[in-house]
């Protein structure tokens, strides 16, 4: 019997994540029909998208709030394809404020929701994993922490790696780049990375501070080249434009599209803290670490958040291998921190040596491909099983709070990792 699943995916990098998934779901059945809520990748995919919500991720409540009127619209328009569609499952990526609305709306029609890279509870919010327990039928952790956390907090739980690992390893690098990098640079000891963020709002924030440390090192190490990796076309128009008339010879290039090759070829990297870090440890390069944000965030931030590094492969190691900061007042702490950091890695090889071995020691142990492919094969004998057996779950009851019926089938499951009891 064909398939009907609906994604709900808010943000860039889940994009790409979801459509590697739709992929993989697509190869097991080409007659499953995916659809809902997503981007460009996923639509690339296969996936019919009823919205583009990337173009509307946000982050911070004080981003959140111009557009509550626009996400609860969002909301209603998934809950009219539940009711006026057959949707055997609804897979959400990340972007829980927004998920949870869909996670609710499917439940009133007995939709099994499983959750694909799931929030961060574990770091920030963990009081919200009682809604986690009560909306998601299981979750499919990228993590060990994430594995844990969940499973002890009793919810079905399965680990199936972090797909940044797949595309790292199925992705080819573009033999046309890599060759104009090296005409760029000619010596890549001398090639720095700069990943200014995949949000426009990040990237508005997190690239002056980068392009004013960009200015001193270039005093500094006359023969290096920033390669700035844009996510979008409006972005790097953005960053370009930040250029002054006194940067006319500045060893700045910008490109988009180029992320995977410019952290490969690239000796080091500055950057803003988010998935992408699981690229660098996968490729072994050394970078900087800043993220920028508002004295209201930072003070609710210390109040809230469990851990004590904001980028994974240091959380994943308990190691400070990514040297990092948190950008809050005044730009110039900031400057300082990535002008000191990538002199650093520029001028010290001893230093630099030991960042790359330590990189390759964590690698091998974490960065295991195959995520993709796990996740398809659960939620397809999953889904499959369902349809095939005409088992219903029961409606959600708000009220009440009740967990339907596919919790318990979804503890049966087998899969890859473990699972919770």
């Amino acid at each position: 019997m064909s398939r009907s699943i609906f994604f709900s995916v808010g943000e860039p990098s889940g994009d790409q994540h979801a459509a590697r998934l739709a992929d993989a779901l697509r190869q097991a059945d080409p007659s499953v029909h995916l659809r809902g809520f997503g981007g460009p990748a996923m639509a690339a995919a296969g996936c019919h998208l009823d919205l583009d919500l990337t173009r509307h991720a946000v982050v911070g409540l004080l981003e959140v709030l111009p557009k509550l009127r626009d996400f609860f619209r969002f909301a209603d328009e998934a809950e009219q394809v539940f009711r006026d569609s057959s949707v055997d499952a609804v897979v959400l990526v990340d972007f829980p404020g927004f998920n949870w609305h869909i996670a609710k709306r499917a439940k009133r029609f007995g939709i099994p929701v499983y959750y694909y890279c799931p929030p961060q509870l574990w770091a920030w919010g963990g009081w919200r994993v009682a809604k986690m327990r009560r909306l998601v039928d299981h979750v499919l952790a990228v993590l060990p922490i994430e594995e844990d956390y969940f499973q002890t907090a009793g919810i079905p739980t399965t680990l199936v790696g972090h797909p940044f690992f797949d595309a790292v390893a199925e992705k080819p690098l573009d033999p046309m780049v890599m060759a104009g990098l090296r005409r760029i640079a000619k010596d890549d000891r001398g090639a720095v990375a700069v990943l200014p963020g995949s949000r426009s709002h990040e990237v508005h924030r997190n690239f002056p501070i980068q392009l004013a440390a960009i200015r001193r090192l270039h005093q500094m190490h006359p023969d290096a080249h920033f390669m700035v990796a844009a996510y979008r076309n409006d972005q790097c128009l953005w960053c370009r434009d930040q250029l002054s008339d006194s940067d006319r010879d500045l060893p700045i290039h910008f490109f988009v599209g180029a992320t995977s090759e410019i952290i490969q070829f690239s000796r080091c990297a500055m950057m803003v803290s988010g998935s992408v870090s699981l690229e660098l440890m996968a490729r072994q390069t050394p970078a900087a670490v800043t993220y920028r944000i508002g004295r209201l965030l930072h003070e609710f931030g210390k109040r809230v958040v469990n851990i004590n590094s904001i980028t994974l492969p240091n959380l994943m190691s308990d190691r400070n291998l990514y040297p990092e900061m948190i950008s809050v007042g005044p730009i110039e702490p900031a400057v300082d921190f990535l002008t000191e950091s990538i002199d650093a890695m520029l001028s010290d090889e001893f230093y630099f040596r030991r960042l790359k071995a330590d990189l390759a020691e964590l690698r091998n142990r974490v960065a295991l491909p195959g995520a993709t492919k796990r996740a398809a094969e659960f939620l397809s004998e999953q889904i499959t099983s369902d349809v095939r057996s005409g088992d219903q779950p029961h409606r959600f009851d708000d009220a009440a709070g009740t967990v339907d019926s596919v919790t318990e089938r979804s503890r049966r499951m087998p899969a890859f990792g473990r699972r919770a009891a």
